[in-house]
């Protein structure tokens, strides 16, 4: 395995497919149709060049993290580190770059959502010294008729 430091790399989109498959295989992810179609990553990936990124093993994307901002949040977005590669310190190091790109930007405060199913991801974060907020409510409203693309079914493989 890699040194920590060279696995971790900024994101492009040619990055899509292997991440795609770590996302699908993972429980938990909520993916949806057109946020998380190749289209629309690109979308994200061109507004946030500097703040997403992959971990490798040689050639195999084992890792990646999703992250951007208004200029005034950041937010995070689908970390995932394959199965096989957990608890290897691949997930912190991905979160640690992703915070620091923030910080450069000026961003001072990172939020994230996490699945209330998902018991790895509450885990991880709160591991990490990141705080539930309990009096928050979250509220969506789907402003397209895209939106009502179906959501893609995540299911752990092999």
């Amino acid at each position: 395995m890699q040194e920590e430091n060279d696995m971790i790399r900024t994101m492009t989109i040619d990055e899509y497919e292997a991440v795609f498959d770590l996302w699908i295989n993972t429980p938990n992810m909520g993916l949806r149709g057109l946020d998380d179609s190749k289209e629309g990553i690109a979308v994200f990936l061109k507004r946030n060049p500097e703040t997403c990124f992959v971990a490798v093993d040689g050639e195999a994307v084992v890792g990646a993290i999703l992250c951007g901002h208004d200029g005034r949040r950041g937010y995070v977005y689908h970390t995932v580190v394959h199965y096989n590669y957990r608890n290897q310190g691949i997930g912190t190091a991905l979160v640690n770059a992703a915070v620091a790109a923030l910080q450069k930007e000026g961003i001072t405060r990172v939020c994230l959502n996490v699945m209330e199913s998902n018991e790895d991801g509450k885990h991880f974060w709160t591991n990490h010294g990141w705080e539930k907020k309990d009096f928050l409510g979250f509220y969506s409203k789907s402003i397209t008729e895209k939106e009502n693309l179906p959501l893609f079914e995540t299911e752990k493989r092999g």
